[in-house]
Order: structure tokens, then C-alpha cells, then sequence
């Protein structure tokens, strides 16, 4: 069984299609999902997804590429919702810094305050980390977690890796692994140790490679998989069962 930690299926991308791309991906053996949150917005449609039949589990958040739609009240918001919802909520996110955009300030801010939250509720969190790998990791740190978390969509170096693992979170490999050129992010992902990385997609996201331009969907995770078995000396089946533990272990999932 493989298990896609991140992916996005309360998107309007799947509205058409949703329940055949959950087909696609159970074809594919790819059996259960972690769909995050992006914005107060997206909240309800997450959460009703969640109580759909698909193993579908759901976090709550608020990501920093949507920090003009976070109003005034968005973290009380984001603070009521995981409380009333705290037996459905795996996770607090997707949070995060990226440096690519701007109010870095806004975004350390709003990062901060969803740290504490997670604190507060004993949740692990969903990191959106863009060049900013040694801050996070500071701040995560300082916030004193009582859980650990995901590193989504890491592309840094083996001591950044390192760093993270070190303190509780195991690190999201997604598209960017499928491309050969990603000769740094490859050669940390053949090091890393087999309790320390968990597998996504972030459809309709991050294509893989081969797969530009298109729309991208968890089935997708199946030949992440099947690079990172490459790139391991290892095989589907093992990479399987390594990821799926460890997201079980990292959320409590019950799959």
C-alpha cells in the first residue's frame, strides 16, 4: 500500500473527475491521502472529504503563498477549527515560509503562531519550506513541538536533512525527485535513512517528470516511488512499506 501525504484533492482541478482520479490512484495501490489545507476557505471542503468513503485524512492550515487571503481573523479562525474538528485533523497545515514571495515578516508571523497552535493541540505539522531550510528548522526548534511533522516537497542539502530528522520530521519527496538534473536533492534521498522520508504528489502540482504540463494526480506516487526505489538499490514493494509506516507513525494515521 503506498499512501500520498500531500496532495490537494479539494482543489477546483478536481472537481470534474475527483472520484476517478481517487480510482486511478487506488489502481496504482496508492491507498489512502493526506489532503492539507490552504486557506480558511478551503476548510469545509476538506473537512468533507474527509467523510467521504475514500481513506482520505485531513489538516488544517494556512499557507503562506495565501497571505493576502488570511483576513484579520484567519488564525482565530484556523485556532476554532482545529478545536471542533480535533477528532478529524491529522495534522496543522500546510504552513510555512517561502522565500520566493514577499512580507517575509507577515509570513514568519503567521508560521509562528500555527507552530504554537500545534503545540497547543499536540499535532504534527505540514511544512511548506521554499529556501529557507536552517530558519525553519530554527524556528521549529524554538516552538518546543510536542509532535514532529512533514517537510513537504524538501530539496535541501544532507546536513539540512539531517537537521530536520533530528528534530522529529521526516521529509516529503515528491516530482522534483523524478528529474535526473535534481542531482543534489537525489543523491541526499540514496543517504537517507529508511525511517526518515514519506512520499506525495501535491496534485495538481509539482509534475513529474515526463509529465509537464499536465495536471498532476496521486496515482503519480506510485512512480515516485519507483525512482526513489532507483535511486535506494531498493524495490516498490519496500519503499511501500517504509513510507506508509512512517506516515502512520508521523500522523497517527489508523490504515
Amino acid at each position: 500500500m503506498l499512501i500520498d501525504s500531500h496532495c490537494h484533492l479539494d482543489f477546483a482541478d478536481f472537481t470534474p473527475d475527483r472520484e476517478a482520479v481517487i480510482a486511478r490512484a487506488e489502481q496504482e495501490d496508492v491507498s489512502a491521502f493526506v489532503v492539507p489545507a490552504t486557506t480558511v476557505a478551503s476548510f469545509p471542503a476538506v473537512l468533507a472529504l474527509v467523510d467521504s468513503p475514500a481513506r482520505i485524512f485531513g489538516a488544517l492550515g494556512l499557507h503562506p503563498y495565501f497571505l493576502s487571503e488570511h483576513g484579520d481573523d484567519a488564525l482565530a479562525a484556523l485556532h476554532q477549527a482545529l478545536d471542533q474538528h480535533a477528532g478529524q485533523v491529522v495534522a496543522l497545515g500546510e504552513c510555512g515560509f517561502d522565500a520566493r514571495l514577499a512580507d517575509h515578516d507577515a509570513q514568519w508571523q503567521l508560521f509562528e503562531v500555527q507552530l504554537s497552535m500545534a503545540r497547543e493541540f499536540s499535532l504534527p505539522v505540514i511544512v511548506h519550506c521554499v529556501r529557507a531550510n536552517d530558519e525553519v528548522a530554527k524556528r521549529i526548534k524554538q516552538a518546543r513541538l510536542t509532535r514532529g511533522g512533514i517537510i513537504h516537497a524538501f530539496a535541501g542539502s544532507q546536513v539540512q536533512a539531517e537537521r530536520f530528522l533530528e528534530l522529529g520530521f521526516v521529509l516529503g519527496l515528491g516530482g522534483s525527485v523524478t528529474y535526473p538534473r535534481a542531482n543534489k536533492l537525489r543523491g541526499v534521498v540514496a543517504s537517507l535513512p529508511d525511517d526518515g522520508f514519506v512520499l506525495e504528489t501535491d496534485s495538481p502540482d509539482m509534475p513529474l517528470c515526463g509529465f509537464q504540463g499536465q495536471r498532476n494526480e496521486p496515482s503519480r506516487v506510485a512512480k515516485v516511488a519507483d525512482v526513489v526505489a532507483e535511486l535506494r538499490a531498493s524495490s516498490r514493494h519496500d519503499i511501500a512499506l517504509s513510507t506508509t509506516t512512517n506516515v502512520q507513525r508521523i500522523l497517527q494515521l489508523n490504515v
